[in-house]
């Protein structure tokens, strides 16, 4: 007659410790490489002594980088399909207010163009984008 123990059953219960450590590694994986996904246009802005401006919704802004290249937001677009394509995007908006930052090393007739190309897409408002001076902190209300 065999007597059974339990050392011959087999185990029913699933092992979760190498499913948690592989999960883990892949948190801390992703963790650290998505602050290196955030991308956008590096720009080297104009220093001045404006205050910030306070929003409560998302913005359309026109960025000029260094190359001469046009973004609106994060998207690149030439200069002749610029009003074009901003005029669609603010068709369907109440709000035709637009920001523009440009590289403070851009000749003046690039900006002036693009500027022209917004006020020809039925913009009402065209804020610049600045950075205040190292030395002085924006003031608080």
């Amino acid at each position: 007659m065999a007597i059974e123990t339990n050392a011959d059953r087999l185990m029913a219960d699933i092992n979760v410790t190498p499913l948690v450590d592989v999960m883990l590694v892949l948190l801390i994986i992703f963790m650290v490489t998505a602050p290196m996904m955030m991308q956008g246009v590096d720009v080297s802005l104009p220093q001045t002594t404006s205050e910030p401006l306070k929003s409560e919704q998302e913005h359309i802004i026109i960025t000029i980088d260094k190359d001469a290249k046009i973004f609106i937001n994060d998207f690149e677009v030439s200069v002749d399909f610029l009003g074009e394509k901003l005029g669609r995007i603010l068709a369907g908006r109440a709000d035709k207010q637009v920001y523009l930052r440009a590289d403070k090393n851009i000749p003046y007739g690039i900006v002036a163009q693009v500027m022209a190309a917004i006020q020809g897409a039925g913009v009402t408002s065209l804020g610049m984008v600045t950075e205040p001076p190292p030395n002085k902190a924006p003031k608080k209300k």
